[in-house]
């Protein structure tokens, strides 16, 4: 799940990040969380508009592969940004 805002031009994009105990235990938590802010630093170079974006991770993404993560986080992002 992924929630986008725009942001003034002249200020940088930012990423945050929910996972939940319902993701799993706390190293498992902090895997997701290592795993999407990675694939937010690769996507980031392709963001223009300057944005804030809330990634929420949702149970089972513990299992989800790098590949997953990647392409449905770039699909979230480029539809927010595109309906703006």
């Amino acid at each position: 799940m992924l929630h986008v805002v725009e942001r003034e031009s002249a200020q940088p994009s930012r990423f945050g990040f929910i996972v939940t105990k319902a993701v799993g235990g706390a190293v498992t938590r902090n895997l997701v969380r290592r795993r999407l802010r990675a694939v937010c630093r690769d996507i980031l170079p392709t963001v223009t508009t300057p944005i804030d974006v809330v990634v929420r991770a949702l149970p089972g993404s513990d299992r989800a592969t790098w590949d997953t993560l990647h392409s449905e986080v770039a699909s979230a992002i480029g539809k927010a940004v595109g309906k703006r």
